[in-house]
C-alpha cells in the first residue's frame, strides 16, 4: 500500500517531482565533472613530475648552488699542438667529446648515498650522476700565407672554436657542437631513482656485473632520432659505450629522466670527476615519515638541498597550475554552491506542497494514521525525487566526462627544477649556461576518470538532498492537527 501511494503522489505532482528532480541532477553532474576533472589534473601533475623523479622517489639530495665563476670552463676544448687530421687539400678536421657535470651546482660525495640510507625512516637510497655530453665536430681550412700553423690547428691558445655553426669568422671553417644527457646510475637499482619509472622496450638493463663495463642503456626517442640500436655503439666523452638496452617512459606523456644511462663508476672515469654524485634519490618508509625524513637528511648534509616532489611541484607552471587552481577554487564552491540552491529549491517545494495537502494530511491523520507514518510518506517520496535526480545527475556528469575524454584538451607544464635535480636538465642544450635552473615544458593530455568512489558519492548526495528536503517537509506535516486541518478546508 505504501509503494502505490507514494507511486500515486509522485504522479500526481510530476512538475514538483522534475524540478526538483532536475536541480539536484544538475547538482550532481557538476559534481561529478568537478571531481573527475580535479583528478585527472593530479593525474598529469603526476606525469609531469614522473620524468623529474621517478616512480617511487620520495625525496632527492643534490649539491648546493656553485658561486659564479667557480664552475669548470663549460663548453671550453682544447686541443694540442698535433690535434685533428690534416687532408691533402689542408683542411684540418677536429672532433672531441667531453663529459662534463652541470658548472652551477657542486657534486656531492659518494659517501652521502650511504649517509641517507642509514637515516632513520629511509627504506632505500640511490645515487647518480647527471653530465652532459658534448661534441665538437670541425673543419678548419689551411691556414693562409703568414698565419701561423697552431691558429689552423686549435688557435693559438690550443682551444677551439667558440660553440656555433657554420662557416665564416674562422677563415670559412665549419663546424658544430652536439650534445646530450648522460646519467651514471647504480647498475641493477631500478626500485627508487629515474629508472623506477621507465620500461624495457628492448634488450636489457644495467646490472650488477656491468659496474666497471663500457655498456650503455639509452632512451627510445633518442635512439629513434638519432638511428642507434641494440649492440651498436654510442660515443661518451670519447669512449665507445655498446647499447645493450633502450627504454621508455611508463608514461606517453613524459620523457625519461636522461638520453644515455651509463655504469656510476665509468661516468665518474670518464668525466674525471672522482668518486662523487649529483644526486641521491631517497624512498622513505612511509608517506607519513617523509617530512621527518626529510629533515633529518638535511640534518646530516646540512650543504646539500633535499626537495620532496611538493616542493618540486610549487614551481610547476603554466596551464596546468591555471587549470588546478581553477578546479579546486572555483569549481569546487561552485558545485558547493549549485548544491545548496537545489537542496533549497527541493525543500521549499517539499514545505510548500505539504501545505497544498493540509487536507489530505488531516483525512489520513483522523482514520488512524501516525505522525511516524505521516513523516514517513514525505520522506519517501522526497528521497524517490532525489534517487531520480541523482540518476539523471549521474547520466549528465558520466556524458560530460565523456566529452571531455572525447576532446582530450592538452595543457602544458612548465617546471623550473634545479638541473641535477632531475638528472636530465638542460636536455640537448649546452653545459656552462647563465642559469641554474632548467625550464622543460611538456604538453600532457588532460583527461578526466571517473571513480566508483566518485559515483556512489554524487548518488549520495541526491539522496541525502532528498532525505533533507524530505525531513523539513515531514516536520511540517507532523504538526498539522487533524481537526485544524479539516476545518480550514472545510
Amino acid at each position: 500500500m505504501y509503494a502505490t501511494y507514494l507511486r500515486r503522489e509522485l504522479a500526481g505532482r510530476k512538475k514538483q517531482t522534475i524540478i526538483v528532480a532536475a536541480g539536484l541532477a544538475i547538482a550532481i553532474a557538476l559534481v561529478i565533472i568537478v571531481n573527475s576533472l580535479a583528478a585527472g589534473v593530479r593525474d598529469a601533475q603526476t606525469q609531469a613530475l614522473q620524468s623529474v623523479y621517478g616512480v617511487g622517489t620520495d625525496l632527492t639530495v643534490t649539491g648546493a648552488q656553485a658561486e659564479p665563476g667557480s664552475g669548470s670552463a663549460g663548453g671550453r676544448f682544447e686541443f694540442g699542438q698535433d690535434g685533428g687530421e690534416t687532408s691533402d687539400d689542408g683542411t684540418t678536421s677536429l672532433s672531441q667529446s667531453r663529459l662534463m657535470t652541470d658548472p652551477m651546482r657542486s657534486t656531492l660525495d659518494a659517501s652521502s648515498v650511504d649517509t641517507v640510507a642509514s637515516t632513520d625512516g629511509v627504506a632505500g637510497a640511490s645515487g647518480a650522476l647527471s653530465l652532459t655530453n658534448t661534441t665538437f665536430n670541425g673543419e678548419l681550412p689551411e691556414a693562409p700565407t703568414g698565419t701561423d700553423d697552431s691558429t689552423a690547428e686549435g688557435g693559438t691558445d690550443g682551444q677551439a672554436p667558440p660553440s656555433g655553426g657554420g662557416g665564416g669568422g674562422f677563415g670559412g671553417g665549419s663546424f658544430d657542437v652536439d650534445s646530450f644527457t648522460v646519467l651514471g646510475i647504480e647498475p641493477g637499482d631500478t626500485e627508487v631513482g629515474p629508472l623506477s619509472s621507465v620500461e624495457l622496450t628492448e634488450g636489457r638493463l644495467l646490472d650488477a656485473d656491468d659496474e666497471s663495463a663500457n655498456v650503455a642503456v639509452i632512451d627510445a626517442t633518442y635512439a629513434a632520432s638519432n638511428d642507434l640500436a641494440i649492440d651498436g655503439t654510442i660515443d661518451v666523452g670519447g669512449t665507445q659505450m655498446q647499447i645493450v638496452g633502450i627504454v621508455a617512459s611508463t608514461s606517453s606523456e613524459a620523457d625519461t629522466a636522461a638520453n644515455v644511462y651509463i655504469p656510476l663508476s665509468v661516468a665518474q672515469s670518464i668525466a674525471g670527476v672522482g668518486d662523487v654524485v649529483s644526486t641521491v634519490y631517497v624512498q622513505a618508509e612511509s608517506a607519513d615519515a617523509i617530512l621527518s625524513v626529510q629533515s633529518a637528511v638535511q640534518e646530516e648534509l646540512p650543504d646539500a638541498t633535499v626537495s620532496s616532489q611538493s616542493d618540486l611541484a610549487a614551481t610547476v607552471s603554466g596551464s596546468l597550475s591555471s587549470a588546478s587552481s581553477l578546479i579546486s577554487s572555483l569549481g569546487t564552491w561552485l558545485s558547493i554552491l549549485v548544491l545548496a540552491v537545489a537542496v533549497a529549491l527541493a525543500v521549499l517545494f517539499t514545505i510548500s506542497g505539504v501545505s497544498r495537502r493540509t487536507r489530505e494530511f488531516g483525512t489520513l491523520k483522523a482514520i488512524g494514521w501516525s505522525n511516524g507514518r505521516v513523516v514517513g510518506q514525505v520522506a519517501g517520496e522526497s528521497m524517490v525525487q532525489g534517487l531520480i535526480g541523482g540518476i539523471g545527475g549521474l547520466v549528465i556528469g558520466l556524458a560530460g566526462v565523456a566529452a571531455i575524454n572525447l576532446i582530450s584538451p592538452t595543457i602544458s607544464t612548465a617546471s623550473a627544477a634545479d638541473t641535477t635535480a632531475g638528472a636530465g636538465g638542460m636536455r640537448g642544450g649546452m653545459p656552462g649556461a647563465l642559469s641554474t635552473a632548467a625550464e622543460t615544458t611538456t604538453d600532457i593530455v588532460l583527461s578526466a576518470p571517473v571513480s566508483i568512489g566518485i559515483v556512489l558519492a554524487a548518488v549520495g548526495l541526491a539522496i541525502a538532498g532528498g532525505l533533507v528536503a524530505g525531513a523539513f517537509g515531514g516536520w511540517r506535516a507532523a504538526r498539522l492537527s487533524p481537526a485544524e486541518a479539516l476545518r480550514s478546508v472545510g
